[in-house]
């Protein structure tokens, strides 16, 4: 069975909602799994430390969670245009994965909320692109094949699925989110059943 690796930051439940439709794509795809995993928050008191196993929710990453996926879809919530903190210093303790080329070849898409519509969803989906790419991965968005891409009035790019809160209940996502969530799963396994 190929694994995508499902990673992602959410701070409060709506990035985690999407990881979850990306999963079902992944899903759906005969002969790929999804591995979902999380990343801890990053504290601003040096001496606090997350529990290495959160209290509820998928596991946290690993660098072995990178090294054993057949493929990577990542999503964090938007900061001012950029992903949050803890998936970048995630990223950033990648350094032993980027020097062995461990990620080369794999497939990877993003993924992303925020809570207004031009809250900086395409930048944010393009800087979580570039570390993948510098890792030798295969980028691979959203094509327009996927209608809901042209009739969505909320979230969803050619570089990836994405959410719009609304500054409402945050995991509410809507049906063109979640078809356009799935479709990004499903495209990333393919690809990576395709290159194996």
């Amino acid at each position: 069975m190929n694994e995508i690796l499902v990673l992602y930051y959410s701070r409060y439940g709506a990035t985690e909602a999407l990881a979850r439709e990306v999963c079902r794509g992944v899903d759906a795809v005969k002969g790929a799994s999804s591995r979902l995993r999380t990343v801890p928050p990053v504290s601003t008191v040096c001496e606090t430390t997350a529990d290495a196993i959160p209290a509820d929710g998928p596991p946290y990453a690993n660098t072995d969670d990178l090294r054993e996926c057949a493929g990577l879809i990542m999503g964090s919530p938007t900061r001012f245009g950029n992903m949050a903190a803890p998936l970048k210093f995630f990223l950033d303790s990648t350094g032993s994965d980027w020097l062995s080329g461990s990620l080369c070849g794999k497939p990877a898409g993003v993924f992303t909320s925020t809570s207004s519509l031009h809250g900086g969803q395409e930048t944010t989906l393009l800087t979580m692109a570039m570390p993948l790419i510098h890792h030798g991965m295969l980028f691979t968005g959203v094509p327009y094949t996927v209608p809901e891409l042209s009739t969505t009035r909320s979230g969803g790019t050619p570089y990836g699925a994405s959410h719009i809160t609304w500054n409402e209940k945050f995991t509410q996502l809507t049906e063109e989110e979640k078809v356009i969530a799935r479709a990004l799963g499903a495209r990333i396994a393919e690809v990576a059943l395709k290159l194996a």
